[in-house]
């Protein structure tokens, strides 16, 4: 069953051209100052944000490398 009015492509491309995804910009972690994503710990320190840091040793997200 086709729709009663149907959407031309311009019309759909137009709707369309707002749905593109933008790439997050990675920023700088205060701590170690490696590039780090927001809203995600620091792979060297494990700092997440003030007062917050995490450890996964079997990650190795925030502990000492040797």
């Amino acid at each position: 069953m086709l729709p009663t009015h149907r959407q031309s492509h311009g019309r759909t491309r137009r709707r369309r051209a707002h749905d593109s995804i933008t790439a997050s910009v990675p920023g700088e972690c205060p701590v170690s100052g490696h590039p780090k994503l927001p809203h995600r710990a620091c792979a060297e320190s494990g700092y997440v944000r003030a007062g917050l840091r995490i450890s996964v040793p079997k990650l190795g997200i925030g502990v000492k490398k040797s």
